[in-house]
This record gives C-alpha cells, sequence and structure tokens, in this order.
C-alpha cells in the first residue's frame, strides 16, 4: 500500500481514508415441483441458476487503485483504494448477470460499515451502491433470465465539509453491500430505466453528471401541477453547439431543455395591449416565474437553473432586444420554426439570429412551411400558445403557435396557451 499523504490546513493534517469494499451477490433458489397426474410421457427441460457478477470497469477519473477482484464463483468483488484529498473518489461499474433460465429477483439488500449494518455514514464519506443510471436498488427488482443489470458503485471523499469533519487520524474503513437474488415470483418488478421511469432527482443527478446516454430527444415524463393538473414535459434539446458559446446569444435553446408537451393553463401577454417592454416587462413573465414554476414539486425546482434569455422588441422608438435571466420562459419563434426555407417567412422577430431551433423541432423537420410538429392541445383539442417574441411591426403584438402549428401575430391581451420550457443543470 502506498505512503500516506498529508495536507495542511490551518495546522491541522487532513490523514487518509482507505477503504475497503466487498460486494456479494446471495443465492437463493426455489425448488421447481411438478406434479403430473395425466398418464402420459412429460419431457421436463433442466432449468439452470446462474446469477453471478462480471464486466467490472473503473470509471475514467477516478483515484488509482487496484481494479476490483470478481472471485471464482463469481459471486464477491473485492478492491482496495486510499483516498487521500478531499474531492477525491473511486466508481466502477459492474454486471449482475443472470445466464440462467429461471427469472430472478431482489429478495433482500444489507450494507455494512466494519460489519455494522450502516445507518448514518461517516460525514467525510460518500457511497452509493445503485444501477448505473442512479436508479436505487429495491427489494423485488427483477433479474430476467438471460439478461443484465449494470450496478455502479462509487465512494468519495467528500468536500462539502468543514474542517471539524475531516478524520483527525487515517481511517481504514470496511465496507460490504451484499444483494440477496433469488426465484422471482408475481411480485417482481421490472426495473424502469427510461426518461419517465426515474424520479426527478434520478434525472437532475444524471443531467448534473453527464450520464444522459439513456434520455432521448422526445422522451417525456409526467408532472403533478396540483391545482393546475397533470401535465407532460418533454427533453426538447440536449445539445450544446459552439454557437451557444457566443456573446450575446440566448440560452434558451443550448443545454438540456424541457418543455411542457401540452398547454398548462390559459393567459394574455398583457393586460392591456402593448408590447412595450416585451417578454421582460410582460404579465406572462412574471405568471409563468411565479405561479407555474411554484406548482412545479419541490424535487424538481431544485434542479432548474437560471437561463439567459434573448427576446425580440416591438415597434416602438427607441427600442432594442432584452435580455433577461429566467427560470422559465416561453419559446422564440426560430425555437420552434427554425429558419430554414423563403416561404411563409417570419420577419419580424429581431432577435431570431440569437438563437437556434431546438433539437426537438428540428427532428421533426418543422418550418414554417412544415409546422404540424408544432401542435398543442389543450384540453384535448388543439390550441394556439404564446411564444415570447414581440413583433417588430406593430407596438401591440406577440407571435403564437396557431391550433394547425403555424405562426400567427396576436394583440398581447388575447387568451392563448402557456406552454412554458426550462433548463436543468
Amino acid at each position: 500500500m502506498r505512503k500516506n499523504k498529508f495536507i495542511q490546513r490551518k495546522q491541522q493534517s487532513m490523514k487518509n481514508t482507505i477503504i475497503l469494499l466487498i460486494l456479494i451477490v446471495g443465492l437463493g433458489y426455489a425448488l421447481l415441483q411438478s406434479n403430473l397426474n395425466i398418464q402420459g410421457i412429460a419431457n421436463m427441460g433442466n432449468p439452470t441458476w446462474d446469477i453471478h457478477w462480471a464486466n467490472v470497469q473503473v470509471t475514467e477519473g477516478s483515484v488509482e487503485a487496484n481494479t476490483p477482484v470478481i472471485d471464482a464463483a463469481k459471486t464477491t468483488v473485492t478492491y482496495s483504494v486510499v483516498l487521500n484529498i478531499p474531492g477525491e473518489y473511486y466508481e466502477f461499474t459492474v454486471d449482475a448477470v443472470n445466464s440462467g433460465t429461471i427469472d430472478g429477483m431482489i429478495e433482500s439488500i444489507t450494507s455494512k460499515l466494519n460489519g455494522a449494518t450502516i445507518t448514518n455514514l461517516p460525514d467525510y464519506l460518500e457511497y452509493t451502491v445503485s444501477y448505473y443510471d442512479g436508479v436505487a436498488l429495491a427489494v423485488n427488482h427483477l433479474l430476467a433470465a438471460n439478461s443484465t443489470e449494470k450496478y455502479r458503485v462509487r465512494i468519495k471523499y467528500r468536500d462539502d465539509i468543514n474542517l471539524n469533519q475531516i478524520p483527525a487520524t487515517n481511517q481504514t474503513l470496511t465496507l460490504q453491500f451484499t444483494v440477496k437474488y433469488k426465484q422471482a415470483t408475481d411480485n417482481a418488478i421490472a426495473v424502469d430505466h427510461s426518461f419517465n421511469g426515474h424520479s426527478w432527482e434520478t434525472i437532475i443527478n444524471n443531467i448534473r453528471s453527464g450520464n444522459t446516454n439513456n434520455y432521448n430527444v422526445g422522451d417525456t415524463k409526467t408532472v403533478d401541477m396540483g391545482t393546475l393538473g397533470t401535465h407532460t414535459l418533454r427533453i426538447a434539446n440536449k445539445s450544446t453547439p459552439s454557437e451557444c458559446s457566443t456573446t450575446g446569444f440566448s440560452q434558451t435553446a443550448c443545454g438540456f431543455v424541457l418543455e411542457f408537451a401540452d398547454i398548462i393553463t390559459t393567459h394574455a401577454m398583457n393586460s392591456t395591449d402593448t408590447n412595450v417592454g416585451g417578454w421582460p416587462a410582460s404579465e406572462m413573465r412574471t405568471y409563468v416565474n411565479s405561479d407555474i414554476y411554484n406548482a412545479l414539486p419541490t424535487e424538481l425546482k431544485n434542479g432548474i437553473i437560471n437561463t439567459t434569455v434573448v427576446s425580440s422588441h416591438g415597434n416602438t422608438s427607441g427600442e432594442t432586444n432584452f435580455t433577461s435571466t429566467d427560470k422559465m420562459y416561453l419559446l422564440s419563434t426560430k425555437e420552434v420554426w427554425g429558419k430554414e426555407g423563403t416561404a411563409n417567412v417570419i420577419n419580424y422577430d429581431t432577435a431570431e439570429a440569437e438563437t437556434r431551433q431546438l433539437d426537438y423541432y428540428s427532428s421533426q423537420n418543422v418550418t414554417t412551411t412544415n409546422y404540424s410538429g408544432a401542435i398543442k392541445q389543450y384540453t384535448g383539442s388543439n390550441y394556439y400558445w404564446w411564444l415570447r417574441s414581440a413583433c417588430s411591426h406593430y407596438s401591440n403584438t406577440f407571435y403564437p403557435v396557431d391550433h394547425y402549428g403555424g405562426w400567427y401575430y396576436d394583440g398581447s391581451n388575447s387568451t392563448n396557451g402557456v406552454s412554458p420550457t426550462f433548463r436543468i443543470g
């Protein structure tokens, strides 16, 4: 084992943390029984039970350590690692493989620290065993015959602690995680690794760690908004092209963007017929960032980040494009229809050069001449929904999407659908 390293902070040493992990699969097999009472010959297959570990892969960025070893029985994974500095971590994945012909399911899960069941971890330690995408393991989770579930093991010397929480001496910890499988019953639950199946906490953690390969543009998930009802969110964007780094570029179609796939409610842009001040001065902006935002569940709001929003102006003398910082915002014309083609073009959105079309609408080939992919519904019927883009040809209009998915402009005191967007990060 390598020598201890010491880091001085305020004359106090932060000592090494030495961590040993043992993973064990407990194997259970309820005997299959058959009674054949009808006279004749029955040829019975030979059911096999084989659940084991395989394919250990250390995650890039982990500290150097001995590669985890799977024992000869393929039921135990062991490794040792030294974490010297707060912020260092060690992470690997390992497959739980069912090579048999019998479906298995988790019967029990135990996690121990130095031989005792874990109730609370030390302040300086972060330790998780989950599926690869952050979904928590649970009793009755199915491991079907001839299938694999990838586990992720992560240990981190926490760097979000104060000096008093750092151990004064070297710590040698033995961690043992045991998952016991048995023959599946009717209670078995298939593990849902989809966007819709993940909790908001898991989704947010995966987005922040860049673990979004399982999430696809167009994937949806419902959200309960209390008195505003249950609505559907859609992944509208995942990419961050180089133009997103351009000075003055709106961040509204950059990164991981969620939009409502339906219309939540109806509202006017303003109570008076004006577009002076554009989106930042609108009553709609206040409504979306208060009433709508506050109706979202707390676990989702915890992941919503501030977004730099560039929006267009009307024809009021002296106005230029507006920039605001919002949790939630409405889309712009270009973010929906793009800027392709020469027919039915939009000429009065002054901020169209400062944003891009969302990945979702691009994938649906939505343009100003092919626009059915922009249709949204309110209470089961196609309906108009507002954009944040003021129309520079007038001093009182904004653009909405019409009930066919095409563009339109309407007086700001008109009532149209509200279908906002936000980013997770």
